[in-house]
């Protein structure tokens, strides 16, 4: 009587369909994550090119960057050069009221690390050339300090026998005085190893978060607003360079680039 194999062929049958499906169930277990990890790496990539050229973007779209409507000139390659600049090149003249001019070319002046583009950059992401704004937070004037770093930093610059915030004067030039304290902090710790990063970028970071949270961080902190406040600085630094520039004549417009930082609007100070 010969051996039955049918039974085995049945057996062996439900074996190789077994293995398929635990293969196919295997594969798709291994796809999923995979697709997971495109999505996010695609977020990621979406999320740098918006945060490095969305500062440009808005810039070129307000002055034109070359668009040849006549409404202001402009090369983008020269923007993205200014924004990623040190900002301690010649300030034109022409973007500030003429009134702020000598002060902040005089602040800009303060120490090497800092330069009047800086400056009038900051003042724009501050107050925009509002030197009579109060914050909610109590800083006060055109570069809104807070009022102990004032306290610190303020003197009579125009010898008005008024030292006051809310003088254009004595606010500037605490500001850039304040911003070289901070930048000489910065270099130190930079020497050390405690941070990494653009010096400019972490000076900048320690006016509006403090020092002590860049030195936490070891560099700009990704919250509290840090990261959008010094691309928002960078993002007017094409305006008062002269990298583009407004017809003779015609206003230059207040600009608030990166509308991002509701959390911590103005500097917290602390060191």
């Amino acid at each position: 009587m010969g051996a039955d194999t049918s039974g085995q062929a049945t057996k062996g049958t439900n074996a190789v369909l077994v293995a398929a499906g635990a293969g196919t169930a295997l594969s798709g277990c291994m796809l999923f994550p995979l697709i997971i990890l495109i999505i996010l790496v695609g977020a990621i990539v979406i999320f740098i090119i918006y945060v490095f050229f969305f500062p440009l973007v808005i810039i070129c779209d307000i002055f034109g960057c070359g668009g040849g409507d006549g409404s202001a000139t402009g090369d983008s390659d020269q923007v993205a050069e200014a924004f990623g600049g040190d900002g301690r090149g010649e300030l034109y003249e022409a973007s500030v009221p003429a009134e702020f001019r000598e002060h902040i070319k005089k602040a800009g002046a303060e120490c090497a690390q800092i330069g009047p583009i800086v400056i009038a950059s900051q003042i724009q992401r501050e107050s925009m050339f509002n030197e009579k704004l109060v914050g909610p937070d109590g800083a006060e004037g055109i570069s809104q300090l807070p009022p102990d770093k004032f306290d610190e930093f303020g003197e009579d610059e125009d010898d008005n026998d008024e030292t006051s915030a809310l003088d254009a004067a004595d606010s500037i030039m605490a500001q850039g005085k304040y911003l070289c304290s901070l930048a000489e902090d910065i270099d130190v710790l930079a020497a050390n190893n405690e941070v990494k990063g653009d010096r400019l970028d972490l000076t900048l970071a320690a006016y509006h978060v403090g020092l002590d949270a860049v030195r936490q961080a070891k560099g700009v902190p990704d919250h509290s607003g840090a990261q959008s406040y010094v691309y928002g600085v960078r993002s007017s630094f094409a305006v008062y360079s002269g990298a583009v520039k407004v017809p003779e004549g015609s206003a230059y417009p207040t600009i608030s680039p990166l509308p991002l930082d509701s959390i911590n609007p103005s500097p917290t100070g602390g060191q």
